[in-house]
């Protein structure tokens, strides 16, 4: 349990946090604080069982156990020693961004951002499901996104997370496709089993590519080349969310990753060169670009690149005591970067700048600051009696076991000498050169609790460099031992190791480091920076704005090649490319047939030329006669009704009669928004060759289309051997789903779960079609356009309640509305047993109330009959999920149907059962969603009707008044 609460802990009080006063800082800043401290005191107290635990800690949440989809949470020394570097510095971050964040800033948001981010990252690590990890991973980049846009105000927030998360989740998409691989391979997603099977996997034909997939989202994840350049960018994020970002979530998400895959993919050729390969150059590329950055958190992001690159490389290596190195790394590099993100947010809070090239001379005005960064500073270059320079020691001595390879000790020795150079610069520029004039405040110490969070990093990174086998001896032990197991190697953390190679490399670096500074500082003009040499053309981040502007024009000009402004040519587009796709299983299935069971009936042939007759006088019509074709179409759908009735289906037979009622008003309502038709002269003109050419290419298209169709149909019903499941449902219909209508039951018993999805997406599309018609104004020529002479008018509604009497009778239909509200009442409570069922009892109800505002308008129907569509919808959607979710309270899977048979007085032995309820939530949404639609499209029609009356109007007095004044 207690592994569960640490990752849903951070979820729920992001929740708690986001409904917060945006002013009490105060206690938002108390509630994100007390819940990192939760998460760190559940780490903390998991530690004993972990360390004595012969494998890993596990907890497993069963959601859909028949398919084997499970979450599972699971505890290793690895997954402890991340969990508990996350939580621990969320503390700090926490504390921090209480003195950082200005009161004007919305606190609440950025907490609750931040909570679930720490949430994300807890998830990635405490993930015991390959396609969980995958779900986490991709929040991490979704809740950074959310936080390094936090101030959306400025150009450079709104780039920078897109930049990051277009990278990111790119490459989250690349690992989700790999990690579905792995666990094809290894037969199962859960981590345990494919950890087991590493031999297995890496003699696969699918491991190279499953190899790239995985990098691809770990180096884009922890900013390796070439895809590095999106983590400076992302400096414009508050200074507590780069601290957080580059010490212990997101970034280091990556190299926890390659860790934790390193039993599985490590030991090739493959991963050296790929995963080594990446780490070199990162490392060589930032800490070279390190050195020349003028912004103080942009000299630490590149920092942050180039010992990420350190941490990959020793992965990439694939010796046991590079994981070693790699994992001790890691925790160093947190606690230095840490403090020193958090030494930069408090002198840019104080002086109002990060530009090194006007800080200056801050030792004197902040000692205590100044002090503590220069430690962390030391530490990041490799000072010995600081925690960097034994995990950098480490680093120089495994490089230099790789005898093969010389040149890699050489560029190690350069990157160290780099990191010196960098980290002076941070040092003398900010705190001994020259206080320069412009500082644009007088800076100070800071609030002590502001400072706290740096001091505990600081003291971390001394106890770590003097002790470390005390402090942290025991937590990598349990560590390395989680990826490695018994292969775990021996290795001495003490302070000593006498004189060798690491230690002389050690020495050149920060003694070369030293004299580059000095040679840069002599060689430049006082206040002035050159460019990075060889390097400043080639900007990743112009590379990347430069793809995805190929992209977008791309994507614009394949738009406006395939789509058009009428919608004929984008149905016709999508007509055609569905028949390609249809044609190679449709002639594959054309050979496998059988011979048909029964001669076809000359009525229900009879009966089809008859529908085909109306479909294609339809198509004819529609240019010439709207109410005619319309006519012509529902007598297609009557047709199509009697094929249902045909073939003894009398559910869809009387579905399929409530739904053309429906869609011949709703048609009809939509028909004056069509543009002006041709005059009856028409007829006698003799049209076009290319009016004739596309009218054969339409036709052609509709005939291939309809017979593919019919061919489909046919070839269903005269498959060889069918393996039908009908008779499953026909056998347990009435025993367990407690129902004789077998596809009443199928609808909201056996394949509820897609009904609920169903009537969810209808909710869905009427809210849609309200909300773009509240806004839409149709054009004033489409509205009461002058009839033509022999073409029976077009009415609104609010005409055709005009004149009721002469063409509907109207007190008759308003009568009719109870007797269809009674109907509609008795087939949705015969609908489990007998033809009926919420869906066909919405319709008809729908249809009652579409009469009444055919006979009286719409503002006689909202006068009369108060209906509320939005609540009918909300309605219906809450009946069904409730009904759901009971079942699944009681222990039973979602929807899970209940049909006791209690016996009443009077009324005897009366079926009760649970999906009654879940049908009735489907009748409230129906007649909701419909009636919502019909209101959208009857208001258009009077706003367009009045504003057509009211121009014609004006024009008519304007003739006037100029015929006043000519006379």
């Amino acid at each position: 349990m207690s592994l569960i609460l640490i990752v849903l802990l951070p979820f729920l009080g992001s929740l708690v946090a986001a409904c917060l006063p945006t002013n009490a800082r105060n206690f938002e800043a108390w509630w994100a604080g007390l819940v990192a401290l939760g998460c760190l005191a559940l780490n903390i107290s998991l530690y004993p069982a972990m360390a004595d635990a012969e494998g890993p800690l596990r907890a497993v949440v069963s959601w859909w156990p028949e398919i084997g989809l499970e979450l599972i949470f699971r505890m290793d020394g690895l997954a402890w020693l991340f969990s508990t570097l996350v939580s621990g510095i969320a503390v700090l971050v926490v504390v921090y961004a209480r003195y950082y964040l200005d009161p004007a800033d919305p606190v609440a948001r950025f907490f609750s951002f931040l909570l679930a981010f720490m949430g994300a990252m807890l998830g990635v690590v405490l993930s015991g499901n390959l396609i969980q990890l995958a779900l986490f991973w991709e929040l991490t980049s979704l809740t950074s996104f959310m936080l390094i846009a936090y101030w959306y105000h400025r150009a450079d927030a709104r780039r920078g997370a897109r930049m990051s998360f277009t990278v990111t989740a790119t490459g989250g998409l690349c690992l989700l496709v790999g990690l579905v691989m792995l666990g094809r391979m290894a037969g199962s997603y859960d981590l345990d089993v494919v950890l087991a099977r590493g031999d297995l996997i890496k003699a696969h034909d699918w491991y190279l590519p499953t190899l790239v997939l995985v990098a691809l989202g770990a180096l884009t994840k922890s900013a390796q080349f070439p895809f590095h350049f999106w983590l400076p960018r992302a400096m414009a994020a508050p200074t507590p969310v780069s601290a957080f970002l580059h010490s212990a979530t997101m970034v280091k998400a990556g190299v926890f990753l390659l860790m934790r895959l390193w039993p599985v993919l490590a030991g090739t050729e493959e991963w050296v060169w790929l995963i080594g390969g990446a780490g070199l150059i990162t490392l060589l590329l930032g800490a070279f670009l390190a050195i020349f950055q003028q912004d103080l958190k942009g000299l630490l992001a590149y920092s942050t690149i180039s010992h990420l690159g350190l941490i990959t490389l020793l992965l990439g290596m694939g010796s046991p005591l590079g994981l070693v190195a790699a994992v001790f790394h890691t925790l160093n590099h947190a606690t230095f970067k840490a403090s020193l993100f958090m030494s930069a947010g408090i002198i840019d809070h104080e002086t109002g700048t990060r530009d090194l090239r006007v800080l200056g001379g801050l030792r004197q005005l902040m000692p205590v600051t100044a002090t503590l960064a220069m430690v962390a500073a030391a530490a990041m270059a490799g000072v010995p009696l600081l925690n960097g320079f034994l995990s950098k020691e480490m680093f120089f001595a495994e490089t230099v076991d790789w005898a093969s390879h010389w040149p890699l000790p050489l560029a190690a020795t350069l990157a160290g000498l780099f990191s010196v150079t960098y980290s002076l610069r941070f040092i003398v520029e900010v705190f001994f050169r020259k206080r320069h004039p412009e500082l644009p405040k007088t800076p100070h110490e800071p609030p002590y609790w502001m400072r706290f969070p740096v001091e505990l990093l600081v003291l971390m990174c001394l106890l770590v460099g003097m002790l470390p086998a005390f402090t942290v001896g025991p937590f990598l032990h349990h560590a390395v031992t989680a990826v490695l197991g018994s292969q775990a190697p021996t290795y001495s953390l003490s302070l000593w190791h006498g004189i060798n190679p690491a230690l002389v490399m050690s020495c050149v670096a920060l003694v070369g480091g030293v004299l580059l500074y000095t040679a840069m500082e002599l060689r430049r003009p006082l206040g002035q920076r050159p460019h990075e040499p060889l390097l400043h053309r080639f900007d990743g981040q112009r590379l990347f704005e430069q793809i995805l502007w190929g992209l977008t024009s791309l994507a614009g000009r394949l738009s406006g090649r395939l789509s058009r402004a009428g919608l004929q040519a984008q149905l016709r587009a999508l007509v055609i490319v569905v028949l390609i796709a249809a044609v190679l299983p449709s002639l594959r299935g054309l050979v496998e047939v059988r011979e048909p069971s029964a001669p076809i009936d000359p009525l229900f042939a009879v009966l089809w030329l008859i529908g085909a007759i109306c479909a294609l006088a339809t198509a004819w019509m529609a240019k010439y006669h709207r109410l005619a074709a319309l006519a012509l179409l529902g007598g297609t759908g009557l047709v199509v009704c009697m094929t249902f009735m045909w073939f003894s289906a009398p559910d869809l037979a009387l579905t399929q009669l409530v739904v053309e009622v429906v869609t011949t008003v709703l048609i009809l309502l939509g028909l004056r928004w069509l543009p002006r038709r041709l005059p009856p002269s028409v007829f006698g003109l003799r049209p076009s060759l290319r009016d004739r050419l596309r009218r054969g290419r339409d036709l052609i298209i509709a005939l291939v289309a309809g017979s593919g169709m019919a061919l489909l149909a046919y070839l269903v019903l005269v498959r060889p051997d069918p393996e039908s499941i009908a008779r499953f449902f026909l056998e347990r219909a009435l025993p367990e789903g407690g129902g004789t209508n077998v596809v009443n039951v199928i609808l909201v018993d056996f394949r509820g779960f897609d009904t609920f999805g169903e009537i969810t997406v209808l909710g869905i599309v009427a809210l849609t079609v309200y909300a773009l018609l509240r806004r839409f104004r149709p054009a004033q020529e489409s509205l009461l356009l002058p009839q033509q002479a022999n073409d029976p008018p077009d009415l609104t509604p609010e005409e055709m309640a005009e004149h009721g009497p002469l063409l509907v009778p109207g007190l008759f239909m308003r009568a009719l509305m109870p007797v269809l509200m009674v109907v509609a009442v008795y087939l949705l409570m015969r609908g489990h047993n007998l033809p009926g069922g919420g869906f066909v009892a919405g319709l008809t109800m729908s249809v009652a109330i579409i009469l009444q505002y055919m006979v009286g308008g719409t503002r006689w129907v909202e006068a009369n009959l108060p209906i509320r569509p939005h609540r009918w919808v909300r309605t219906g959607l809450l009946l069904a999920g409730v009904t759901g979710l009971g079942s699944w309270v009681l222990g039973y899977p979602f929807l899970t149907s209940y049909s006791p048979h209690p016996v009443l007085p009077i009324l005897g032995e009366v079926p009760l059962p649970s999906a009654f309820w879940f049908d009735l939530g489907v009748f409230s949404l129906v007649v909701g969603a419909t009636v919502l639609m019909l209101i959208a499209l009857g208001h258009q029609s009077v706003r367009g009707h009045r504003g057509v009356i009211k121009q014609q109007q004006v024009e008519q007095q304007s003739e006037q008044r100029g015929a006043i004044r000519w006379n």
